[in-house]
């Protein structure tokens, strides 16, 4: 099975050492996104809902150039600073999936990376 390293210049590159995402074979696994406006590279402004829906097209944007897309999204890891902001959370999350959610976990942190809200991390398979 092959193995390329996904990369699109549509989300802030990352601070850290690894790959946006992933593609092997007919899968593609992205690496947890944040909510970092792509044109600033700052956290959306507005919370967790603005960092929610951040974090989902910064999502969207890794995999679309890995080949895939949101709504091949089979399972998704969800890690927040405050399980009690779940809901608005929830509530921004179901736009994106509103027919067919992914398999999912959620957990809360301690703390993110740059004192995100959320950081939210996907499995999907690759588009016919």
């Amino acid at each position: 099975m092959q193995k390329r390293v996904i990369h699109t210049d549509k989300v802030p590159p990352a601070r850290v050492p690894l790959s946006q995402g992933i593609r092997a074979g007919d899968w593609v696994f992205a690496s947890g996104q944040l909510g970092l406006d792509p044109r600033t590279g700052q956290l959306a402004e507005g919370g967790i809902r603005a960092q929610t829906r951040q974090v989902l097209e910064n999502l969207a944007a890794v995999l679309e150039a890995g080949g895939s897309s949101l709504d091949r999204v089979v399972k998704v890891t969800i890690y927040m600073a405050d399980l009690g902001e779940l809901l608005e959370m929830n509530a921004v999350f179901n736009e994106y999936f509103p027919e067919t959610p992914p398999a999912r976990t959620t957990f809360e942190c301690a703390r993110l990376v740059a004192d995100a809200r959320v950081e939210i991390e996907a499995i999907a398979c690759v588009a016919a």
